[in-house]
Formats: C-alpha cells, structure tokens, sequence
C-alpha cells in the first residue's frame, strides 16, 4: 500500500451476459486511474483472446477459465493493483475457488443483476434470441445444460435494470473507501532512487 497508495484488491464482477459487467469494469476503472489509482480490467477480450484461447464453453473448460483468471487477477493484487475482472463466472464454486486465492478482504464479489428479459434487449448481437429459439447451445442463463448461479452473499448486489451505471461505479467506490481500499499513507509519495 504504501508505494500505490491503496490496498489492493480483486473487484469481481459477474452475472448474465450483457447484464452490464464490461460496461461497469471500464468505468470504474476509468474513475479509479483519474483518482490516481493504479486498477486493471480483466475481461473477455484480453483473456479469453490470449491467455484461455484452447477453452471452449464445456462445465470443465468454464471452471479452467475461471481458475486461469482468478490466478491471473491474484498476480495482479500481489502486484498491488486494484484488478476489475469482468466476467459471467457461471457457478459458485469457481468463484469461491478464486476468493480462497485472495487473502481475506481481497476479493470482491459484485453481482450485477439484471433480469433475462432487460439482458436480452440489451444484446446487440441477438445471441439470446438465438439461443431461446435453440440455436446455440449452453449459453449461460438460457440453455438448460448451462444454469447461472448467483452469489448467496455478495459483497455488493447492483441491480442494473433499477441503477445507472454512474450509480453502480459510485456504490463500488463507496465500497472501497468503506472498506479502507483507499488509505492515503502518511507523507509524500515515494520517490525512485536512481
């Protein structure tokens, strides 16, 4: 903390697609760079493009997704940053896995919640029209084979369908500062020693 000027941790965002997560993570971290503070979004487009390119969509390759991103957002909070990871992370278990990396404190679970039908006016892509009609397979809320299961106690429940999504940043920022996430340390900034 006393380098970053913040205790680091990990903000995990998970819920139905297109229930808002992406939108959120890069607002919040927009907010938390302007504060000056040094956060990180882990979303599908840098993980699952790279890192978890050989995982499909099974059970098995869902919680290897999960595992190699919770490992990942772990390196991150040891490196000291505030890591926003935004992800569906279907199953309860895979994300108790990932809160048991962190130390106690660490881990941040944020349900954002939406109902299926506001998801589905929101997707830009049709996936859950398709889906409802039978034309993917395991998409996650939808498919019978492939169930959401939501957080029982979270660290924040947002309900994206009743707030807004400067509301929702100001609710994990709030949390943060609660929770001493932003402690200022005592003198002035470190400096580098050439």
């Amino acid at each position: 903390m006393a380098l970053t000027r913040q205790k680091p941790c990990c903000v995990w965002l998970t819920g139905l697609s297109a229930c808002g997560k992406s939108t959120i993570a890069m607002a919040l971290e927009q907010v938390l760079i302007q504060q000056g503070h040094v956060a990180y979004v882990l979303d599908g487009d840098n993980i699952r493009h790279g890192l978890n390119k050989n995982l499909g969509f099974s059970p098995e390759d869902r919680a290897e997704n999960i595992r190699r991103i919770g490992e990942v957002a772990k390196l991150f909070v040891d490196a000291g940053l505030i890591v926003i990871t935004s992800f569906i992370s279907p199953y309860r278990e895979d994300r108790d896995r990932v809160r048991q990396l962190l130390a106690p404190g660490e881990f941040i679970e944020v349900f954002v919640d939406a109902p299926i039908e506001v998801c589905a006016s929101r997707d830009p892509k049709g996936l859950y029209e398709k889906a409802m009609r039978g034309e993917i397979k395991g998409f996650t809320g939808v498919s019978p084979d492939a169930p959401y299961e939501p957080p029982l106690a979270p660290e924040l429940h947002l309900r994206t369908d009743q707030m807004s999504v400067e509301e929702c940043v100001a609710a994990i920022m709030d949390y943060l500062e609660t929770h001493g996430h932003f402690q200022v340390a005592a003198g002035p900034p470190p400096t580098a020693v050439a």
